[in-house]
């Protein structure tokens, strides 16, 4: 069984932001250099804005643009499965360190709440993202490079890297930025317990 505590950092432009989370992950050893895991993160939500400029349907409205500020608020759940590979040492080690790369795939689970900073008739304007709050799913590929050091008992610290790769696209009106996005990295510390 893992636990870990982490912070994220959403690296799509014009949708950077920081946020903290935490991951629950139960990890099957089938060698001693190889595991299966399954984790469920969540984070907090993070903070961005956006200056936008929504543009008029017709032709004789006047005026043919309006500009707003996009605050927007975003956070993620995340269900991963995958599979652990040891590179030095291995699982159930009693001294030394070890380090370890993982590869699996995801589902990525978004909330988005956008405060607009004027009203505007979405009859009349095209809008690049709307307010109010919405939810969104995306398929992920998740890699990771970690090391970790026995304190004893069958307890291990570590530290790890992590990228949520997106593998999907469905397009949201109340997210600004759909492709590729959210592309996310984590720092994440925390225990491993053998049982």
């Amino acid at each position: 069984m893992v636990t870990d505590i982490g912070l994220q950092r959403s690296l799509k432009k014009d949708q950077k932001f920081w946020a903290f989370g935490h991951t629950l992950q139960f990890q099957y050893h089938i060698t001693y250099k190889d595991a299966l895991y399954v984790w469920l993160s969540y984070y907090t939500n993070g903070k961005f804005s956006n200056f936008l400029t929504a543009t008029a349907k017709d032709p004789s409205t006047n005026p043919q643009q309006v500009d707003y500020l996009n605050h927007a608020r975003m956070g993620f759940k995340h269900f991963s499965l995958g599979w652990k590979k040891y590179l030095i040492n291995q699982y159930d080690i009693e001294s030394g360190w070890n380090l370890y790369v993982y590869g699996g795939f995801g589902v990525l689970f978004g909330k988005v709440i956008n405060e607009l900073s004027a009203t505007i008739d979405t009859a009349v304007y095209n809008m690049p993202v709307l307010g109010g709050e919405a939810a969104f799913k995306r398929l992920t590929v998740d890699l990771g490079l970690g090391s970790e050091f026995p304190i004893g008992a069958d307890f291990f610290i570590f530290t790890e890297g992590r990228l949520w790769v997106p593998a999907s696209d469905y397009p949201s009106k109340y997210v600004f930025v759909n492709n590729n996005a959210p592309l996310v990295g984590m720092f994440n510390l925390g225990v491993r317990v053998l049982f």
